[in-house]
């Protein structure tokens, strides 16, 4: 963990932000911590993550600049000084400076907000399809037989179950698009600014390739799954690169991202890993929806 006394010295020895600048406090996420900058009539977002996720950060931050070189908003970090996007704290933590994205954060309630996080998806998908960046991580991550997962009796069963799943229907099906990732658009990842009636996406803390189908299925895991998320898919389908032939593997995809779910809580839960919440109860909860959704099928209609 970082102090707000030492990102205040970084960014002023590593991007000449001294004085005249603020720095506040935001960490709205997990797995990092982050500080709003402003000086005068600029602003920007400060990001530190773990050294052990520094480099899975690396290939994060070449994604956003991916997707800024073709238009899209998306937070890509700001050179400094030395002509580096990065720069090392005293605690090891890596940091950038990443360029303000206007506008407000989604809650994915009303079909013009699903429409909106749809389209907006579907663009970046355009964007993204069949490109790569060095140190993406390949689809797809989750191990059965990782030791986190003993953590509680039903865990390794169920995800091992939706692995299974999803290998059975990658073998039986054609090669789904393919592409960068986002991984895990939430809604509050989505920042419509009412001024411009542009629609830009953080949260590019690593980089993913494989099945863009992964980033649908955790839109509409997002928000509640297919039967509540309809606006938002039927919104892709009719912008993206995906097809409605694609999408018929939404329900066994979908079930895949509630193991990730359940993959990665009990490993924050076994680490006592408390990044970016307040308390245990965060971590204890994201695996419990899991649970219901793996074992009750609750978030998967």
């Amino acid at each position: 963990m970082i102090s707000d006394e030492a990102i205040r010295g970084l960014l002023s020895r590593a991007w000449g932000l001294g004085d005249g600048t603020r720095v506040v406090r935001h960490d709205g996420g997990m797995g990092s911590q982050t500080w709003i900058v402003d000086q005068g009539q600029r602003r920007w977002v400060a990001k530190s993550v773990a050294p052990y996720l520094a480099d899975s950060f690396a290939s994060g931050l070449r994604v956003a600049l991916l997707l800024g070189e073709a238009g899209v908003s998306a937070g890509a970090p700001v050179p400094g000084l030395s002509g580096s996007v990065t720069a090392d704290a005293v605690s090891g933590d890596r940091v950038a400076l990443l360029s303000w994205v206007p506008g407000s954060a989604l809650t994915g309630t009303g079909e013009g907000e699903q429409r909106l996080i749809g389209e907006t998806l579907a663009r970046l998908h355009r964007v993204l399809l069949n490109q790569a960046v060095p140190g993406a991580q390949s689809f797809h991550w989750v191990d059965p037989a990782a030791a986190h997962l003993g953590l509680r009796p039903w865990i390794r069963p169920a995800v091992s179950g939706a692995v299974e799943e999803l290998a059975e229907l990658r073998r039986e099906s054609s090669e789904w698009p393919q592409g960068l990732l986002h991984a895990d658009p939430a809604p509050g990842a989505f920042r419509y600014d009412a001024a411009t009636g542009h629609c830009g996406v953080i949260d590019w803390s690593s980089a993913h390739c494989g099945p863009l189908l992964y980033d649908l299925a955790s839109a509409v895991m997002y928000l509640g799954g297919p039967g509540r998320a309809a606006a938002m898919t039927d919104a892709y389908l009719s912008a993206g690169p995906l097809t409605a032939r694609d999408a018929a593997g939404l329900p066994v995809m979908l079930r895949f991202r509630w193991a990730v779910q359940a993959d990665y809580f009990a490993r924050r839960i076994t680490a006592n890993d408390l990044t970016g919440i307040a308390g245990p109860g965060e971590n204890e909860k994201g695996l419990e929806d899991a649970r219901r959704a793996l074992l009750l099928g609750e978030g998967t209609r």
